[in-house]
């Protein structure tokens, strides 16, 4: 009887554990989430969604005809704070510029309700500059992103399809090679960057999904994915299946980290919380590259945290960098993590 209940106990036990977590990619595509939510803009205000709403149509127009309706702002060591613009189409508008096709170049993109100077864009744009010397353009959709949520996520197939073209012209006037180029996303912005790469036939050395949305993206094929560059990596801080998190919580990059197991951060009470972390321990990465994942063979491992496969660094600057698979990495509460 003792022996009965024990495993009784450890059953149950299971269950509510593995409840709490990513599910497998199979079963967490299914999610469903309910009509009204609360999705946050970069400062970590959240925004009444209504995820049955009508695309405004006008605005999905407008981003088609006219990919010059993003703005690209040039960061370098010459200017670190003050932007410069780069035009697409406009060759003096580059060669003009600080930009130097013989470094690697980084592109920030926000997500929804943002624009370039809201979260994660000055925090990482001021780490590469200090680490190295780079071109960190920083993405500006705002005009598409301070639409209402569901107008945002048909829009970001043309908002990334138009950076992937810039991107193009970049390189032509330029030389500057798709191989040094990383492309970095928070939320709705790691699908941008997703488009992008995808616009660019995958060429691009990286394509970072820094907790890439949840809400109508799991069955959504505009998706950041692995064919998306030579690299693509997805960093999962908040996507609960059943608590209703804001990011995916399912693989959709060669490597996805389940950062504490994916679902919620330590330190962090709220969804908000955990969704802003992503970009917080990409940050501490590209800093000190010390947050190393270890590869799980199953969701359930993700779960109790008993991954015991090849370890592989989260995020960095590594344009090299390659790995496949799940992996779970720990962190602490509180910066460097």
């Amino acid at each position: 009887m003792v022996k009965m209940a024990t495993l009784l106990l450890v059953a149950a036990v299971l269950a509510v554990t593995a409840s709490a977590v990513p599910l497998t990619p199979e079963f967490s595509e299914q999610r469903v989430y309910p009509r009204f939510i609360k999705f946050p803009d970069g400062e970590g205000v959240l925004h009444d969604v209504d995820l049955e709403a009508q695309p405004q149509q006008d605005i999905l127009d407008e981003i088609s005809r006219n990919p010059k309706i993003n703005q690209y702002l040039l960061f370098t060591r010459h200017n670190p704070k003050s932007a410069q613009s780069l035009l697409f189409d406009n060759e003096e508008s580059i060669k003009s510029s600080n930009f130097n096709p013989n470094v690697p170049t980084i592109v920030l993109a926000h997500g929804y309700f943002s624009s370039q100077s809201t979260p994660p864009n000055p925090r990482l744009r001021d780490t590469f500059l200090e680490k190295s010397d780079v071109n960190v353009i920083v993405l500006d959709w705002s005009q598409v992103a301070i639409s209402d949520y569901v107008t945002a996520v048909w829009g970001v197939p043309g908002v990334g399809r138009a950076l992937g073209q810039f991107l193009a012209f970049l390189n032509s006037v330029t030389g500057a090679p798709f191989g040094q180029m990383h492309l970095i996303g928070l939320s709705l912005g790691a699908h941008v960057v997703g488009n992008a790469g995808r616009e660019l036939g995958g060429k691009v050395a990286r394509v970072t999904g820094l907790d890439p949305a949840g809400p109508l993206w799991n069955l959504n094929s505009n998706r950041i994915s692995p064919n998306d560059a030579i690299y693509v990596e997805a960093i999962h801080t908040d996507g609960g299946y059943l608590v209703g998190g804001l990011g995916i919580g399912t693989d959709v990059a060669d490597a996805d980290f389940y950062l504490n197991g994916g679902v919620d951060q330590p330190g962090c009470q709220t969804h908000v919380c955990s969704h802003m972390r992503s970009y917080r321990l990409f940050d501490a990465s590209v800093k000190y590259n010390h947050i190393i994942g270890k590869e799980c063979s199953s969701s359930l491992q993700i779960t109790l945290n008993t991954c015991r496969g090849p370890e592989l660094p989260l995020g960095n600057d590594d344009l090299t960098k390659f790995g496949s698979g799940q992996y779970r990495a720990n962190t602490r509460r509180k910066n460097p993590y």
